[in-house]
């Protein structure tokens, strides 16, 4: 705690961002606010159908409603304050502020990897086991399934930022990055930080290769589900219910990876930042199209809410 105070009497970090001011930037900053709106809007519209229409009242929506909510927290923990220091041209941020970054980062990054790891589960379910299905995702399954999923989150950012935080950082505040990232603020540390590193990569090992294991498992065995099939039709059907889930899980787990389970000697803060853009704003925009545009009964939902808006306007 007394590290914690004396950090705190400090001015902060500076981040020194990913955009100069030049028209080709000021060009991807305008892209990366319009992805950002996108993103916004796409996963609050989501979370409102899921939660006004009763034909979306099914596990797997209620799974996706919180894979939209993290998407949201994710977005407005980042980009508003990246747009306010590159409008601004102050480029600081306080030790609080970069401690909380951290934390929520940290713990919807973890959940939503966990999330998508169990949505996987789901999906087996139903697809192996279609006549159990209510009985073993019943509601108290899927409170339980989300429940841990933020539970394990909450705990890995929690513990990365208190690590991270109470580092001694006595030279530069110059962080290479656009947010408080515990890698890029490693390197600003006056201190071994060899056992945080190996923390950091056991963290990360658990809370991606875990529940990348459990989707590897889960779609080994619908496979093998679908290929018993006997009908065409109903191994298209089957596998058209995965398509969503397991791009959403390449898009996740592909920039993830890359990240966070490379040494360290390979990583390079060009490529970081880049990646980071990908999984902090441009993921949590396509998650919500991936999931309505090739559903029919998300397409269904926004179709009836329509409608009743025009009605409502015309009356």
């Amino acid at each position: 705690m007394g590290i914690w105070l004396n950090q705190s009497s400090i001015d902060g970090f500076i981040l020194l961002g990913i955009f100069s001011h030049s028209q080709t930037d000021l060009i991807l900053f305008s892209v990366i606010m319009v992805v950002f709106t996108v993103a916004l809007c796409g996963n609050v519209l989501l979370m409102f159908l899921i939660y006004i229409d009763p034909r979306l009242h099914k596990p797997m929506y209620f799974f996706l409603s919180q894979l939209s909510l993290m998407d949201l927290m994710l977005v407005c923990n980042i980009t508003p304050k990246m747009a306010v220091n590159f409008l601004s041209g102050r480029n600081s941020i306080s030790f609080l502020g970069c401690s909380i970054q951290i934390g929520f980062f940290v713990s919807l990054v973890g959940s939503e990897g966990l999330l998508l790891g169990l949505m996987s589960y789901d999906r087996y379910v139903a697809i192996s086991h279609p006549l159990h299905y209510s009985v073993l995702m019943s509601q108290r399954v899927c409170f339980q399934i989300a429940g841990s999923s933020w539970a394990f989150g909450i705990l890995d950012g929690i513990i990365q930022m208190v690590a991270a935080m109470s580092l001694p950082y006595c030279g530069s505040r110059n962080v290479d990055h656009f947010f408080c990232e515990v890698p890029a603020l490693l390197k600003l540390a006056c201190t071994d930080t060899s056992l945080f590193d190996t923390l950091l990569f056991a963290c990360c090992v658990f809370m991606l290769l875990l529940p990348f294991s459990i989707i590897v498992a889960s779609y080994a065995h619908i496979l093998r589900a679908v290929l018993c099939m006997r009908s065409a039709q109903a191994r298209k059907k089957a596998l058209a219910t995965c398509s969503s889930h397991l791009t959403a899980v390449s898009l996740f787990y592909g920039a993830a990876m890359f990240i966070y389970l490379r040494p360290r000697h390979y990583r390079a803060p060009s490529h970081d930042k880049v990646v980071s853009i990908f999984y902090t704003v441009l993921t949590p925009m396509l998650n919500p199209l991936i999931y309505s545009l090739r559903n029919q009964e998300v397409m269904g939902a926004l179709t009836k809410g329509m409608g009743h808006c025009r009605i409502g306007s015309q009356h």
